[in-house]
């Protein structure tokens, strides 16, 4: 499967056969691999880089904690010791991490190398992958710094998925839950139907995910309207993640944006007229999927400090996508911090 966006594609499949025609076609003076340990050992071995140019494998440590300047410096420092010039290529070999901060440290060198993506989770291949947002966490606020930069192309192979526990499929299907509520209402009740993540055709579920994403990118490539419906979820959600990033069980990202998911779904009820009894399928197949838990009421105040500095917000105003019904969502929605803390109780409550 290939779906064609202005000035890159996204193949869905065996992927050996479109590296080796895109090394023919292209003149690149070195190749750059960056994985971390656990797709080193995992899916490096199942890309295949038979009839390929020699390469050069960068290591980074897995985990969010490490999407930071830091990891970005021996990015940059083992491109700079072995000479790496315009006309390398890197090549992004994992999850949303490594695509956000390997696509990042290469769009930034020498300002801008070439770069292509293959994601290897559930959640990069629906999501992270897709749509040039590159970027690093700084000051435990999530993607505070970063770009827009399309990469060569994005080459997902579903494969890779079997790889996973069954705690990252699951993180990574939040963001197919989020791609039909906010856009397709017909999807989001085929997944109401889904109840055993192994056993579903991944390579139509990416095909559909990813051709709503490429839709939306598209109509706005740099977020200024429609394309910030994707963060539906994500306001509250990245809170979450962020505050539980150094606990002694930090949340996945799909698991902290299926609670935001809920959360900014009870705030379209009053927000945007969000119909209760949809607002209650919505809760109940979130909860029953992720087993959400209470949130501790002393982080309240935390998480609006982190929301505060979401990149969605303007003139000071914390904005949020909400949802008018599944399938049909909402941008730019201002809402205040007595409401969302009210939101966030309103959900601890049903979780008690």
């Amino acid at each position: 499967m290939e779906i064609t966006l202005q000035d890159y594609s996204i193949h869905i499949g065996e992927l050996n056969h479109v590296l080796i025609d895109y090394f023919e076609a292209h003149q690149v003076s070195q190749v750059f691999v960056i994985v971390d340990e656990n797709t080193k050992e995992h899916c490096l071995p199942l890309l295949g880089f038979e009839g390929m140019p020699k390469f050069q494998l960068i290591t980074i440590k897995a985990g969010e904690q490490h999407k930071n300047i830091s990891t970005c410096t021996k990015i940059w420092d083992r491109l700079i010791e072995t000479g790496a010039d315009r006309k390398a290529i890197v090549i992004n070999l994992g999850g949303g991490v490594i695509g956000d901060m390997g696509g990042f440290t290469a769009a930034s060198y020498k300002r801008g190398i070439r770069f292509i993506q293959i994601p290897t989770t559930l959640l990069s291949q629906v999501d992270a992958s897709v749509g040039g947002k590159l970027g690093i966490d700084y000051n435990e606020v999530k993607n505070a710094v970063g770009l827009f930069k399309n990469p060569e192309a994005v080459l997902i192979q579903p494969t890779f998925l079997q790889t996973l526990s069954y705690r990252e499929l699951r993180s990574g299907f939040a963001e197919v839950i989020k791609h039909a509520l906010i856009a397709d209402a017909d999807q989001w009740k085929r997944l109401l139907g889904v109840k055993d993540l192994i056993a579903i055709d991944y390579k139509d579920l990416i095909h559909h995910s990813v051709s709503i994403k490429k839709q939306i990118v598209e109509e706005d490539p740099f977020e200024y309207g429609i394309r910030k419906k994707l963060n539906f979820g994500h306001t509250i959600g990245h809170a979450i993640e962020s505050f539980y990033l150094n606990a002694e069980q930090p949340l996945l990202h799909g698991e902290a944006i299926a609670w935001g998911m809920a959360a900014e779904s009870y705030l379209s009820i009053q927000q945007t007229g969000l119909n209760e009894a949809d607002f209650n399928e919505i809760f109940n197949y979130l909860h029953d999927l992720y087993q959400l838990k209470p949130i501790p009421s002393t982080g309240f105040q935390e998480l609006l400090n982190v929301m505060k500095n979401d990149k969605k917000n303007s003139f000071g105003k914390i904005n949020f996508t909400t949802l008018k019904s599944p399938g049909i969502s909402l941008v730019n929605q201002e809402i205040s911090p007595s409401d969302i803390s009210n939101a966030i109780l309103a959900i601890n409550t049903r979780l008690s």
